[in-house]
């Protein structure tokens, strides 16, 4: 017999991702005396939004690209050449801040019922954190 998660898992499923980019400055705390991100140091960050739905809604989207507007203009706002520790109110390493955006994105921005939310941050052009909440 299948589960249920394995049927939900094999069936298809929409997914849409937009990218807002900013820079900023931060400087992680904890860390072993050396580490060069315990160093003040700035990232040019990409923050990408997926949100993933079984269904789309009368349109054919999963939710219009424009309804992400107010989350962009929110990081331009909040964290755009900014010093990250003092702006946010968690250690601004990739992952706290994929979380803390995620809680910021789904205060920003109504997200249809049903419609998943995952928030990913970049440092690097190598380098993701994701939170899928």
């Amino acid at each position: 017999m299948i589960s249920a998660t394995t049927r939900r898992k094999c069936r298809a499923m929409f997914s849409i991702s937009k990218d807002f980019s900013f820079a900023a400055s931060h400087q992680l705390s904890g860390l072993p005396n050396g580490h060069k991100c315990g160093r003040l140091h700035g990232h040019g960050y990409v923050v990408r939004v997926t949100l993933t739905s079984d269904d789309l809604d009368s349109c054919g989207f999963v939710l219009d690209y424009g309804a992400l507007a107010p989350f962009g203009d929110w990081i331009s706002g909040h964290l755009d050449h900014r010093h990250l520790n003092e702006v946010l109110p968690v250690q601004p390493s990739a992952e706290l801040m994929a979380q803390f955006l995620h809680g910021v994105l789904t205060k920003e921005v109504v997200i249809p019922p049903g419609v998943r939310v995952a928030v990913g941050v970049s440092e690097t052009p190598k380098t993701w954190a994701t939170y899928d909440g």
